[in-house]
């Protein structure tokens, strides 16, 4: 299996800017796997598509703003993504221009917090707290949104249901859900559970090995609360479907499948897995070349999966975090 059999085209213009005003208005693409058709729809439209006790899985991961943008004491611009929290107030991060020296120190806010670097991947800041760094924070907009993060986008950015915060980017296919759109689902009797995985950067890598199957993803903290592993053995014994909201809820359900209900998956799930647990996926369109494009071909067939991104391309959907969304079944 080559890397190559995951590549596509798209046109630069295809790819979302800014998000609709309106979640639920996003477009659905609608794969019915067993039939082999494609259906275009709204998004709100996917009540019609869930059935009574049907188990809808979402991640409650929370995005935090980890963007950040100071000076050196040069004056020079620097870029600062906060990946993970050490103890105190010292930070995994990316940083940018790479010709940043170990002990400088960089300026954030006018020098009301400041950070020092420790190394090339690290910086420890002087600052009340931890919240004071994240208030001067923007929200990592991925590299493919060609502008500067918004003050709109720190709630755009996040589901309505966000709670646990951790997560550097957005975990997308659960933008579109409104919570308006949820109490109408729960009304038509859909039930709802959620868990937890903060997303990293490993999740939206493009892989760069030729052969796809000596690929290793970089592990992701998840955690599935005892409520949601109840649901999911609950609708499993009464042959209920269990609908996963994103890769990333999907991958902490086959990481549970197979044992796991906390810690770090590095599952990867590529053509040819066979799934334990998910019985449909809602999802965003994703990039070529990469784990979340492998997974939608494996979760609706290859050539499924390629014939349905086609036809978005041909019929103008918006692609990527703040574009529409597909429901497989």
């Amino acid at each position: 299996m080559k890397l190559s059999d995951f590549d596509y085209y798209l046109p630069k213009e295809s790819i979302a800017q800014f998000p609709l005003k309106k979640r639920d208005e996003s477009r659905l693409l609608v794969l019915d796997r067993q039939k082999e058709t494609l259906e275009h729809r709204v998004f709100k439209d996917i009540v019609f598509f869930l059935k009574e006790g049907d188990l809808l899985v979402l991640n409650d991961t929370k995005v935090l703003p980890c963007r950040l943008f100071g000076r050196r004491l040069t004056g020079g611009r620097v870029e600062v993504l906060l990946l993970k929290r050490k103890e105190g107030l010292r930070f995994d991060a990316l940083m940018k221009p790479a010709r940043l020296k170990v002990g400088e120190i960089i300026n954030f806010n006018g020098g009301k917090v400041s950070g020092k670097i420790v190394n090339k991947n690290e910086i420890n800041f002087q600052a009340k707290d931890v919240d004071e760094i994240y208030n001067i924070g923007l929200m990592p907009l991925p590299p493919y949104i060609k502008r500067e993060p918004l003050d709109s986008d720190k709630l755009d950015y996040q589901t309505v249901y966000a709670r646990c915060p951790g997560a550097v980017a957005s975990p997308t296919a659960g933008l579109h859900f409104t919570e308006e759109l949820i109490g109408q689902l729960k009304n038509r009797g859909i039930n709802f559970s959620y868990l937890t995985l903060h997303v990293g950067l490993g999740t939206f890598k493009p892989v760069k090995c030729e052969d796809v199957v000596s690929y290793s993803m970089e592990p992701e903290y998840f955690s599935i609360p005892e409520e949601t592993q109840d649901a999911v053995r609950k609708a499993r014994l009464d042959k209920k479907r269990i609908i996963a909201v994103g890769s990333t809820s999907l991958r902490a359900l086959e990481s549970f499948a197979s044992g796991n209900k906390q810690g770090k998956t590095g599952l990867y799930i590529y053509p040819g897995y066979e799934f334990k647990v998910t019985d449909c996926l809602v999802t965003n369109f994703h990039l070529p070349k990469t784990t979340l494009f492998m997974l939608v071909c494996a979760f609706a067939g290859e050539k499924l999966a390629k014939k349905a991104y086609q036809e978005a391309i041909d019929l103008k959907y918006r692609f990527y975090s703040y574009g529409d969304a597909m429901l497989i079944k």
